[in-house]
């Protein structure tokens, strides 16, 4: 079995490792490895929620059938594991969070939220109370030791990184945290479950909103916040009417399927969202272009990096050349569906700088 890097000073088997544990198969590899090093390891299971459907349902996260999961490989493993119920903390600063940020017409990320409350503020508190010398995590994402201390970098598989979801990671929390699976490919974690004999070794990956039991995310609004069911016109850049839809709620920025509206010449995009009058705002795809961003609640953890960099806005988009002026984002070329309530990550190279979240653009 490869050891993950724990970067603890020797003697590690002095030393204690708590592991958030989700119950799923890369935290569970991430304490054996712990176990393996020598070192006194904990698991550590935050249950964040209880939506019926959800706690049986495979690839959850932190509920009923995953909390299993998590004491059966720690069982297996033969080391201690506690279950926190945060469940009250998680649905004030996510679930309604998230809700609310639809609602206003913005397109939120409850990961970056659930990063920055219940995993890296409540399992930090839990990890000290325990005498953890560092607090481990499946994420895929590297912690290098640069000259001026830990430094935040991609994921070795640019597939499985994970860096966009946590931008938000302070200095002092990332002193404190380990990530042994950033050098890891996902199929080794997974070979490494099966070689341990683990339960979870062929379990599906968690989804990215992992509190929407059947991936209805525009439902779990409607139920939470009633009136995102009001509708609203659909209209165009000068402010013709094109017709009618059934709630902001189910549109983001950039998006293209589901206008319903026929007999145009070029397809049609979601250029804006505006909640005071329950509008959606439509047109050509050269109506996305951005060429600034402005950012709030920047983090920056790249030391005295300044100059250029790229930026990464959307989970799955590439990171373009930019550069930053203060809490504007600057693209070198035109950017397309950048959508307020987004995150923008910075990097260097493979460096994670920082990032801040998306409040407002700039048309090209």
């Amino acid at each position: 079995m490869d050891l993950g890097d724990f970067q603890l000073d020797s003697p590690v088997s002095a030393r204690r490792i708590v592991v958030a544990m989700s119950g799923g198969v890369d935290s569970s590899v991430v304490a054996a490895l712990a176990q393996a090093t020598g070192a006194e390891t904990i698991g550590v299971t935050l249950q964040l929620y209880d939506h019926g459907a959800a706690v049986g349902r495979a690839g959850s996260c932190c509920a009923g059938r995953d909390i299993r999961d998590a004491r059966a490989v720690c069982d297996r493993l033969g080391i201690a594991h506690y279950v926190f119920d945060h469940e009250s903390s998680f649905r004030e600063t996510v679930i309604d969070d998230f809700a609310d940020a639809y609602l206003a017409g913005r397109t939120p990320i409850p990961c970056v939220k659930c990063n920055m409350g219940p995993k890296f503020t409540d399992l930090f508190a839990l990890a000290r109370d325990l005498g953890a010398d560092c607090l481990a995590t499946g994420h895929y994402i590297r912690r290098v030791m640069g000259p001026n201390g830990a430094e935040l970098h991609r994921a070795v598989d640019p597939a499985r990184d994970q860096s966009y979801f946590l931008f938000a990671t302070t200095q002092d929390q990332l002193d404190f945290l380990r990530f042994p699976l950033g050098a890891m490919p996902k199929a080794r974690v997974r070979e490494i479950a099966h070689e341990l004999g683990l339960g979870v070794a062929g379990k599906p990956d968690s989804q990215d909103i992992c509190f929407v039991p059947d991936g209805d995310y525009a439902g779990l609004v409607r139920k939470l916040r009633p009136e995102a069911k009001e509708g609203g016109e659909i209209v165009d850049l000068e402010g013709r009417v094109l017709g009618r839809h059934g709630g902001l709620v189910g549109y983001t920025v950039g998006q293209r399927r589901g206008l319903e509206i026929g007999g145009l010449a070029e397809p049609l995009y979601v250029v804006r969202l505006e909640p005071a009058t329950k509008r959606l705002v439509v047109g050509p795809r050269s109506a996305l272009a951005v060429g600034a961003a402005r950012l709030s609640d920047l983090n920056w953890i790249g030391g005295d990096h300044a100059g250029p960099l790229t930026a990464k806005v959307r989970s799955m988009a590439k990171p373009v050349p930019a550069r930053l002026a203060g809490d504007h984002l600057l693209f070198d070329a035109p950017e397309y569906g950048v959508a307020p309530g987004q995150a923008a990550v910075l990097y260097a190279g493979e460096r994670v700088l920082g990032g801040g979240w998306i409040e407002g653009t700039e048309a090209a």
